[in-house]
């Protein structure tokens, strides 16, 4: 048996509480919340109850506890790069929410930061260990699709959003907030490649001054053309996945997927043809279909949990870094070129 990693959690929001305490909280035999930091009373007295824990209304006290291993930054997105770099400096090694940073150079002094002190630096992408995200990697490295010509990955919906989120000078947008997600799945499709990138940003429903809609487009030698779509102002949302490839072609959503194909050695040799076409008709054929289709499975293993297993094995067993710092970095370079090209 493994002692557990000892965490302290800056920020009890929707992703300190209801993302990473909750997971952790199911993971005890290999982590253990010994301290949170919050700047609301209730907050903290909720998790000392639920938890047993210390409790700080200054993060730098917290990160003063020599029971503190591990640093879960959960803060808003505009503190992410101080927090972190303030946590590796005092020893810590860190998990920090997405988006890491929304430019390069403080992504840039976050790494610089973990590799001055040693200490562990991973970022939150858990949408790398999603079930359709995984599935979708499988259909296409098995090449029953043929080369991919086309990924577009949607997310979208129709409503009005309020809260700091929605902020430029606290980092939000839907491009930092879930976009980073949509961004960091396209890149790991992408092989990694430097891509091309081509964004258009607005301003829709939203009642702060950043993005709540994004279209963008990126490019690589190579590769496929991919397609991202996240939207507020979707009243008929399409699906998730849309995978186009030169033998078939996939389609769904985070539960349920769909691929037909064709298999190129049962199709009849066929040579260009300057001929009129019988009929005056368009060249047709009848064409052998293949279908598979999957469902997820109902269990209870999340990305989440996912994601702080392989942590869990790299800092007790010493496997590689599954997230890498240098990784999410291509990702930041992408949403700094997005803000760039559109001034949002």
């Amino acid at each position: 048996m493994q002692e557990p990693i000892r965490v302290g959690i800056i920020g009890l929001g929707r992703s300190g509480w209801n993302i990473h305490a909750r997971t952790l909280k199911e993971m005890q035999d290999k982590y253990k919340i010994v301290a949170v930091s919050d700047l609301i009373e209730d907050r903290l007295r909720e998790a000392k109850d639920t938890f047993g824990c210390k409790v700080y209304f200054d993060y730098k006290e917290l990160l003063k506890d020599q029971d503190v291993e591990l640093v879960v930054v959960a803060t808003p997105t505009y503190l992410h790069p101080i927090c972190t770099i303030d946590s590796l400096k005092a020893g810590k090694m860190v998990v920090c929410e997405k988006p890491m940073a929304t430019n390069l150079k403080d992504a840039d002094e976050m790494i610089k930061a973990s590799k001055e002190t040693g200490s562990l630096l991973t970022v939150f992408q858990n949408r790398r260990y999603s079930k359709d995200f995984l599935k979708i990697r499988e259909v296409i490295a098995s090449g029953k699709l043929g080369r991919i010509v086309q990924i577009r990955i949607t997310l979208n919906s129709f409503g009005r959003r309020w809260d700091w989120q929605t902020l430029r000078e606290y980092g939000g947008g839907s491009l930092n907030n879930n976009g980073i997600h949509l961004i960091d799945m396209a890149l790991v499709l992408l092989s990694e490649k430097e891509p091309e990138v081509f964004c258009h940003l607005d301003r829709a429903l939203t009642l702060g001054d950043a993005d709540d809609h994004v279209k963008l487009l990126l490019r690589a030698p190579g590769e496929p053309l991919i397609d991202i779509e996240h939207t507020s102002t979707c009243a008929y949302p399409v699906e998730r996945w849309l995978v186009m490839g030169t033998q078939g072609t996939l389609i769904g959503t985070t539960n349920e997927l769909k691929w037909r194909y064709i298999k190129p050695e049962e199709l009849p040799p066929r040579e260009l043809d300057t001929k009129p076409t019988p009929d005056r008709s368009y060249n047709r054929e009848e064409l052998n279909w293949y279908e598979e289709s999957w469902k997820a499975e109902d269990d209870s293993i999340t990305p989440e949990a996912n994601f702080y297993m392989d942590l869990f094995n790299t800092i007790r067993k010493g496997a590689p870094l599954a997230v890498t710092p240098e990784s999410v970095r291509k990702r930041i370079a992408v949403l700094e070129k997005c803000h760039k090209m559109c001034g949002l």
